[in-house]
């Protein structure tokens, strides 16, 4: 039977009713929530959902919090909701939509990617992280680098070549690892800022059983895309409203200190908010075609567009404060859960905006993926298409 808004409205109320947000333990209500198909109502019976159209996620996120109800902290567990739940969905087994996607949601396990390699970064193909069969099991040895949270977090995606003998892309299978495993090495990799969210990720003789297999042997990069897509529009596409994010705070503080305006401020200011709504609103057009069906490459664009603004935004920042925006709170280095640019001062925004042209995919990669993808323009020439990943220069 289809539910419609009205519909999905009265069986959040009856929910709200039945589980009343003001008594129920947070744990015990975002159980019951999965439960009840209200936790991502897009998705199928019995994963959290109720297969109706993701757009009324809305009518059920807004009656909920009408009600003070507790929500899972998606910023916690960002690569968790934003990339392996949509992969582990559309390409993991029944047994593995079952016992990932619901401790996943409610936030009892945290997940981490382990995709990019010391030699594998804009060129992520090219990784050489090795996944041998061994019975029923998968022997994984190699390296990972700016692996956001792995420090906090229980469960990876993982890719990992596994026959070094055909072309690059096409030697990779996807796995999920459990990071509690003692051959997995977390080391933290401080940043520009001073904390270490980034981590190294040393794995020595990991053991992951096939069950923890996404996708065919060898069809880990097809995998990856779903993954890639998902976390491009996750980075790029949040929602935000009417002058949120970082250009809400630089004009809170442009009308609150008229002393530090000057006319050519004034305009760079105006044009970055004009920018900064164009961005939200093809945000907002970018989700509607969600609905539709699977994230595509235009998330790429909007991943773009959120890390130029950022910048531009967090070095007009520093600039309209003058000698303010120079000071700095503490270089103590931190293992933070979160990425907090709303929390901290101009000097953190501008620093820790820097790594938003790389982190979800260099800008000058994905400055290809919309040339070759998006506007159809011809790839670039790669010589190494059709070579084994074996023979490769390294």
């Amino acid at each position: 039977m289809s539910v419609d808004a009205a519909q999905l409205r009265t069986l959040t109320q009856e929910f709200l009713a039945a589980h009343p947000p003001a008594t129920t333990p947070r744990a015990d209500f975002l159980s019951a929530r999965f439960d009840a198909g209200l936790a991502w109502v897009h998705y199928p019976k019995g994963l959290g959902g109720l297969d109706v159209p993701r757009s009324l996620q809305a009518v059920v996120d807004a009656e909920l919090e009408a009600a003070g109800a507790p929500d899972n902290a998606p910023r916690r567990n960002g690569i968790g909701l934003g990339m392996a739940a949509p992969t582990i969905l559309h390409h993991g087994t029944e047994e593995q939509k079952q016992r990932f996607l619901k401790p996943l949601w409610v936030g009892e396990e945290i997940w981490c990617q382990l995709f990019s390699e010391p030699g594998a970064g804009s060129d992520l193909a090219a990784l050489g992280t090795r996944a041998v069969r061994d019975g029923d099991d998968w022997i994984v040895n190699g390296q990972k680098v700016w692996t956001s949270g792995a420090h906090n977090s229980r469960f990876a995606i993982l890719i990992a070549r596994t026959d070094p003998d055909v072309p690059k892309h096409r030697g990779i299978t996807y796995f999920v690892c459990d990071m509690s495993d003692p051959g997995v090495d977390v080391r933290p990799l401080r940043q520009i800022t001073g904390e270490a969210e980034f981590n190294e990720v040393f794995l020595t003789d990991v053991r992951i059983p096939d069950t923890h297999r996404l996708g065919a042997v060898g069809n880990g990069w097809k995998v990856a895309q779903t993954t890639l897509n998902n976390e491009r529009v996750a980075i790029g596409g949040m929602r935000i409203p009417r002058e949120g994010g970082l250009i809400g705070i630089v004009a809170k503080t442009w009308r609150e200190r008229p002393e530090l305006r000057t006319p050519d401020l004034h305009q760079r200011l105006v044009k970055l908010w004009v920018d900064a709504e164009v961005a939200r609103l093809t945000g907002e057009r970018l989700r509607q075609q969600l609905v539709a069906g699977h994230p595509g490459p235009e998330g790429a664009g909007m991943k773009l567009g959120f890390a130029r603004l950022n910048q531009e935004i967090s070095g007009l920042e520093v600039e309209l404060l003058g000698e303010e925006g120079l000071l700095y709170d503490d270089w103590t280095l931190r293992r933070p859960e979160l990425v907090d640019f709303a929390g901290r001062e101009a000097g953190y925004r501008y620093l820790r905006a820097k790594g938003n042209s790389i982190e979800g995919g260099t800008s000058e990669v994905l400055l290809n993926i919309v040339a070759e993808r998006v506007l159809g323009l011809p790839p670039e020439p790669r010589t190494d298409k059709d070579v084994a990943w074996k023979d490769l220069s390294r």
